[in-house]
């Protein structure tokens, strides 16, 4: 198969996007797929050129405009056609064999292109961002949507429950994945207007819903899916985020301003910090999943390095292999 990855995408592009690619196709050991590098052709050959490869498995095709994040995202994927993320998306659209598409580029023209680009795996009204957090038991929750709805009806949220149950289950193995409803408490009574409209319809489905949590509870590890509308639920991950970089800023300044002693138990706990650190870096996590197309797409982080690149390829490789889009196409084909 092929991934297509836009190679203008993102603060570090295109050097980054392109060293990741080449440790992508370094760490393939089956070979079982080639990149697609959309963007300014000849900087790309220049730069595949200081960095030595010479392999056959990169295909480029030419793009000489970049939508940047001061750009209208409806207004750049309709008038900037030559991008190099648009011409991510055509080729996506008009190759059979390219399966994925992988930018880091503005979340907005990436969400606004998958919607108005992609095909809907039919059934489904509206596709959902969904990143993968690390909880404290050492397992992984997804988080949807995260941005793509900022105001979505009650029959919404269901798909995107349904959606995250099918994921859980065929890419991390769960047989029964916990769903739980992003709210301001964990009584069922509790939550807005649209919170309370959702959760009959959920605890009526045939779904593992748990009820109600808190943000708070998120990286608990006792949910494996928490359902949001996009503008919550991207206020709990860029609060998830933010905590955690805070968290170590505090470590590090008091680590750095202390005493003897300080710095000596920091000596002696550098490897578990250095741990948790990895963890939650979003390099070593790949990306966020556009879930309700009929093909992959990650969005990776916008100030994403090489490795961050690298894995979100992997991350696509993966997800086309795990079987997931067909088994949500039969999942939404049968409720329909």
């Amino acid at each position: 198969m092929k991934i297509v990855v836009d190679a203008y995408g993102g603060d570090n592009a295109p050097k980054a996007i392109i060293e990741g690619a080449i440790a992508a196709l370094n760490r393939n050991n089956i070979k079982d797929f080639t990149i697609v590098l959309t963007g300014k052709s000849q900087e790309i050959e220049k730069i595949l050129k200081e960095y030595n490869y010479t392999g056959d498995e990169i295909e480029i095709v030419d793009a000489n405009q970049v939508i940047t994040n001061d750009d209208s995202p409806t207004d750049a994927i309709r008038q900037k056609r030559d991008s190099s993320l648009v011409k991510a998306f055509d080729y996506l659209n008009t190759n059979s064999d390219a399966m994925a598409l992988v930018s880091a580029g503005s979340t907005g023209a990436v969400l606004t292109g998958g919607v108005l680009l992609l095909k809907r795996i039919r059934g489904i009204q509206r596709p959902a961002l969904s990143p993968i957090l690390p909880t404290l038991t050492g397992g992984n929750v997804m988080l949807i949507d995260c941005g793509a709805n900022v105001e979505p009806k009650a029959r919404n949220l269901v798909e995107f429950a349904q959606m995250g149950a099918v994921y859980m289950q065929k890419v991390y193995n769960i047989d029964n994945p916990r769903i739980a409803l992003l709210s301001n408490g964990t009584e069922d009574s509790k939550g807005n207007t649209l919170n309370k409209e959702v959760f009959p319809l959920l605890k009526e489905s045939q779904l593992n819903f748990i009820g109600n949590m808190e943000a708070r509870e998120i990286l608990s590890g006792d949910y494996d899916v928490v359902v949001a509308d996009g503008f919550s639920g991207n206020i709990a991950l860029k609060a998830c985020e933010g905590t955690a970089l805070s968290m170590f800023s505090l470590i590090k300044k008091g680590i750095m301003s202390g005493s003897l002693r300080a710095k000596l138990g920091y000596l002696l706990l550098k490897p578990v910090l250095k741990d948790i650190k990895k963890t939650l870096d979003y390099n070593d996590n790949g990306g966020a999943v556009l879930l309700g197309l009929e093909k992959v797409l990650v969005k990776s982080h916008g100030s994403s390095k090489a490795k961050a690149i690298c894995n979100s390829i992997l991350q696509a490789r993966d997800l086309v292999a795990s079987g997931v889009l067909e088994k949500l196409k039969e999942e939404f084909t049968v409720a329909k």
